[in-house]
């Protein structure tokens, strides 16, 4: 048993840590910038096979990107870990080799950009709940529905669409479906304005009477709901990076910050640097169980437990390294263009998406007593 990351991963921590710092820009618009650099650097497929256009390493080693990403633009790092977590792996699990042919590739090159289509008003935690509906027709199926809150809407080249095969008949007809960005019938909402990840486009999606051929369908009828609950430990890992960045990018700023003020001959208080110690502290037992989690799903096992604790400790981490951080800097944090601000308006979301961080609970709960 072993605690610290190998010779390999802590080179390809520096490696996105230099990228990130170097080349990413923490701007205002649609960070296309970003992911075309990253996708020039082999970043947007990082853990899919080569053969499929990806870069053939394992999860922890994309955990480490996402973090990097997220601690200076947190904006690009959710859109990266939903592009591969749950906007590409279902089609490299599930797809057929001609879909792969088609998108995957592409997709793992970042050549296009996938979004996943699954939350609905009424059915975000509870996925069963989704009301959608994909009626079949000669070659394929009629969409019509809903869904909100779609990170990369209307950017998206292609998008994962959960929906019920009529007639409805609960969870075991549920259905996954893979649509084109400018599909006849799919119209999308103006970008949701929101309190943080102003970067990342979040937009409802609406289906109307929108034909998906038979070749389209990812999977089995039947299948979607398994498909979905399939991604959810990957994807919380990536989101517990992401917090993890966030945490960092926190406490970094902070310490130089105070640093400065006590090279000025400026007091600082010893509660100041406390409130660091305990921060930097709970960081890298956040660190532990995000890493812990990314080497289990690595392995193949089930890490379910494990990812919702690390979502759930990190998350919390973030939001609250901000908040205290932002108490340590004073009036200057209260600045739009100060850091801590965006962080802070960044972190609270990573609470919520990826299922909230009551959900996560609850699973852990259940894990507890094998239920």
């Amino acid at each position: 048993m072993t605690f610290a990351l190998s010779e390999y991963h802590q080179q390809k921590k520096e490696e996105f840590r230099r990228f990130a710092a170097a080349e990413l820009d923490s701007g205002s618009e649609f960070p296309w910038t970003n992911l075309n650099r990253a996708a020039a650097k082999g970043y947007m497929g990082l853990p899919l096979p080569k053969e499929w256009g990806g870069g053939g390493e394992d999860f922890l080693t994309y955990i480490l990107l996402i973090e990097a990403v997220s601690a200076v633009c947190a904006s690009t790092g959710v859109i990266m870990a939903v592009h591969t977590s749950v906007g590409t792996y279902p089609l490299f699990l599930y797809g057929r080799d001609e879909q792969k042919k088609r998108y995957l590739e592409k997709l793992a090159r970042g050549e296009m950009l996938g979004a996943f289509a699954l939350t609905e008003t009424g059915a975000g935690s509870d996925a069963a709940a989704i009301t959608t509906t994909a009626t079949r027709v000669k070659g394929g199926y009629r969409i019509n529905g809903c869904k909100i809150f779609i990170t990369g809407g209307g950017e998206a080249d292609l998008y994962t669409v959960f929906a019920l095969v009529s007639p409805p008949g609960g969870r075991r007809a549920m259905a996954v479906f893979l649509v084109e960005k400018g599909a006849p019938g799919l119209e999308v909402s103006p970008p949701e304005r929101k309190m943080g990840l102003n970067r990342s486009a979040t937009t409802a999606l609406y289906f109307n009477d929108l034909f998906v051929p038979e070749e389209n369908r990812l999977g089995e009828e039947g299948a979607g709901f398994g498909i979905a609950m399939s991604l959810l430990d990957g994807g919380r890992i990536g989101i517990a990076a992401q917090g993890l960045g966030l945490a960092g990018a926190c406490l970094d700023y902070t310490a130089a910050l105070l640093k400065k003020r006590i090279e000025a001959d400026i007091e600082v208080g010893q509660g100041s640097l406390f409130t660091l110690a305990d921060l930097s502290a709970r960081k890298q037992a956040a660190a532990l169980l995000t890493y812990r989690a990314a080497v289990v799903k690595g392995c193949g096992r089930r890490c379910t437990g494990q990812a919702s604790m690390a979502k759930l400790f990190s998350t919390d981490l973030a939001v609250e390294a901000a908040a205290r951080c932002l108490d340590l800097a004073g009036l200057e944090g209260m600045s739009d263009n100060n850091p801590l601000a965006r962080y802070f308006r960044d972190a609270k979301v990573t609470q919520i998406y990826e299922g909230s961080n009551q959900i996560q609970r609850i699973v852990i709960a259940r894990e507890l007593h094998g239920g």
